[in-house]
């Protein structure tokens, strides 16, 4: 029967925020008897509820200002809701500030027992894990000199390689884990994979949609406070992204002049077979086309761009009509067609399409998954390509 680890039931947060500082305590008299606050009330969550599971991989993304990191900090104890309950179901460990606790006139070895105490642990126990904390941070040329002169990504990987090693059932992360490199990043969904296979719950705050992708059993999406989804991560990760888009375009939009147009939309979107029938069923190396149909009322000089992901999330292919050699496309409606051939393995593909600049570096329109497409199973290849090749003994 599975268990809850977490479980949080409408629960909401604000803060104060000082429209200005009081000079004197007459000031602040003054302003009492003129009922004028000196603050003004920010809303950050506004009744999110959820659970997750013991032993599950949560993932929680939103676009900066969203309300993540204060979510975590509630379920980390820092914060109090003014709504709401939170309960938590095991020991927690939070992740979101690495290294508190550490003193920069300290040297890294000295650090170490002193970050290893506040983590509850003796001098005798630290001692034990010393030289597993230091291999795993990939210090052991500079553990006597001061933290001081350590690199950010230094303090991180000493960080991480001690609070690893918490025996708690729950763990709390933020992208603090963005400052390493890209291996100690590894390193670290090594281990994570690891604890979920002894059955440790982790908690994910991140705008990587591939470690989404990736480490994710469920995810969800919050937007300006507001909880928007919940669900399967290939899900979560499409309505963040075009949340994504839509939030740079009403930007611009409330920016521009009264005399401008919208920018270019993507209205519809076709697959056919090679006679020109519309078709969702292929057979691997079938020739298949897809047409985009757009509306350009301002003729903006627009360029296109498809891709290919197949169920798990997987980028599969990427092209856009200015790496064709295309010139940006000026009428104010009608359509663009590419045709390609399914050189894929069996299974389900979903296709995405985005309207773009004239340098195809921003885009106007982003529509996730607006078809799929099924490769029928007519081969024993496995992977997601079919690559010309052939065997000699």
């Amino acid at each position: 029967m599975e268990t809850i680890a977490i479980e949080v039931k409408n629960v909401s947060k604000s803060f104060k925020l000082p429209h200005e500082k009081h000079g004197s305590v007459k000031n602040i008299f003054v302003n009492i008897f003129k009922s004028k606050k000196g603050y003004e009330k920010q809303r950050v969550l506004q009744d999110i509820s959820f659970s997750v599971k013991t032993g599950e991989f949560f993932g929680i993304v939103g676009k900066n200002g969203s309300g993540k990191s204060t979510l975590l900090k509630l379920l980390a104890g820092i914060y109090s809701p003014n709504t709401g309950s939170i309960q938590v179901n095991g020991q927690l460990t939070p992740f979101i500030e690495l290294g508190v606790g550490f003193n920069p006139d300290l040297t890294g070895r000295e650090n170490v027992y002193l970050n290893g105490a506040l983590l509850g642990f003796s001098r005798a126990e630290v001692g034990k894990m010393y030289k597993e904390i230091v291999e795993f941070a990939e210090l052991s040329k500079f553990m006597d000199q001061k933290l001081k002169n350590y690199s950010s990504g230094m303090q991180v990987r000493l960080a991480f390689s001690i609070a690893i090693r918490a025996n708690s059932k729950i763990l709390l992360i933020d992208e603090v884990l963005a400052v390493g490199d890209a291996a100690f990043q590894q390193k670290c969904f090594d281990v994570f994979a690891e604890l979920k296979n002894r059955g440790t719950t982790i908690i994910l705050v991140t705008h990587d949609m591939n470690s989404v992708l990736r480490f994710c059993d469920r995810a969800m999406l919050i937007n300006r406070g507001d909880l928007v989804a919940i669900g399967k991560p290939t899900k979560i990760a499409d309505e963040y992204l075009e949340l994504n888009y839509e939030s740079a375009e009403n930007n611009k939009t409330e920016n521009k002049s009264k005399n401008d147009v919208t920018k270019p939309k993507i209205t519809g979107f076709k697959l056919s077979n090679k006679e020109g029938k519309t078709e969702h069923k292929f057979k691997p190396g079938q020739e298949i086309n897809a047409e985009i149909f757009y509306k350009n009322e301002n003729k903006t000089p627009t360029q296109f761009g498809f891709q290919i992901f197949n169920e798990a999330g997987v980028y599969c292919f990427g092209t856009n009509s200015k790496v064709a050699g295309l010139e940006p496309l000026l009428k104010n409606t009608g359509s663009i067609k590419m045709n390609f051939k399914a050189d894929l393995t069996p299974g389900t593909y979903f296709i995405t399409v985005a309207s773009m600049n004239s340098n195809s570096t921003v885009v106007y329109n982003y529509k996730a998954k607006i078809a799929d497409f099924r490769i029928t199973k007519e081969t024993r290849y496995e992977g997601v390509a079919l690559l010309p090749h052939s065997w000699r003994a």
